[in-house]
C-alpha cells in the first residue's frame, strides 16, 4: 500500500472516531423534556350563606293615644332565634334576608299608667338589606348595610284593653356586623340592625275607640354561626 492509500484510511479512520464522539456527546448532553406544570386547583366559593343567632330584639319606649294628654307607652323586650339567608353577588356585595319572630306586651306609661298591660301582639319583620363587605383583613369581615323592613303583627289580643289592633309597617333599617370565618366555610358572627318602625294601632278601652302610634324602633342584636356553602 502506497503512502497515500495509508494517508487516507487513518484519515477516513480518524473521521469516523471523531463523528461517534461527537453524537455520544450530543446525546449526553441533550437536554431533558420539561416537567408538566401542575396546575393548582382554584376553590369557589358558593354564593349562598346562612347565618344562625340569637337575637335580643330592645324597643324604644315612645308612643302616644291620639287625643289623651301626657298618655305614653313602654313595650316588652325579647330573646328569639334567628335566621338569616345571604347571597353574594362577588366577594364584596350581598343581600341578606332576616326571619325571625316575636311578641311584645304592650304597657300604658304617663297618664294612662293605670291600664298598665294593654295588649300583647306578635311580631314578623322581614328584613332584607344589601351589604358591603371588608375582604382585605384576612379571616375577619366586617360589613355595613342598609335596607329594607316590612313588619307584620298578628295574634293580637288585648289585656287591660277590649282588643288591640297594631297595623302592617314598612320601614327602613341600617346594619353592621362582621363574620370571623374559621376556614372556608364556618365561622362567627356578630351583628346589629336598627329599625325605623313607628306603627299606628287601634285600640277599644271601655267600649270606647281610640287610635294612636306606637314608636317602636327596634334594636336588633344578634350573635351566632356562620356557614358558606
Amino acid at each position: 500500500m502506497t503512502k497515500t492509500m495509508w494517508a487516507a484510511a487513518l484519515a477516513a479512520s480518524t473521521l469516523l472516531s471523531l463523528g461517534a464522539t461527537m453524537a455520544t456527546a450530543a446525546d449526553l448532553t441533550a437536554a431533558p423534556e420539561a416537567a408538566p406544570v401542575a396546575t393548582e386547583a382554584v376553590s369557589v366559593s358558593s354564593p349562598w350563606q346562612v347565618r344562625v343567632r340569637g337575637l335580643g330584639v330592645i324597643t324604644q319606649d315612645s308612643g302616644s293615644v291620639t287625643g289623651v294628654p301626657g298618655s305614653d307607652l313602654s313595650f316588652s323586650d325579647s330573646v328569639v332565634p334567628e335566621l338569616d339567608i345571604s347571597y353574594y353577588f362577588n366577594d364584596n356585595i350581598a343581600a341578606e334576608l332576616i326571619l325571625g319572630t316575636t311578641y311584645a306586651n304592650v304597657y300604658g306609661e304617663g297618664s294612662i299608667a293605670g291600664l298598665d298591660r294593654i295588649g300583647r301582639t306578635w311580631v314578623l319583620p322581614p328584613t332584607l338589606t344589601l351589604q358591603y363587605h371588608f375582604t382585605d383583613l384576612g379571616a375577619f369581615k366586617p360589613y355595613v348595610g342598609a335596607g329594607i323592613n316590612y313588619t307584620l303583627f298578628y295574634n293580637q289580643e288585648g289585656a287591660s284593653a277590649n282588643s288591640l289592633d297594631v297595623k302592617n309597617k314598612f320601614g327602613a333599617a341600617l346594619q353592621v356586623g362582621a363574620d370571623y370565618m374559621f376556614d372556608d366555610h364556618w365561622g362567627v358572627n356578630f351583628d346589629v340592625k336598627k329599625l325605623f318602625l313607628e306603627p299606628s294601632f287601634d285600640v277599644n278601652v271601655g267600649g270606647t275607640d281610640l287610635s294612636g302610634r306606637a314608636n317602636l324602633n327596634p334594636w336588633l342584636i344578634g350573635t351566632g354561626i356562620t356557614y358558606r356553602f
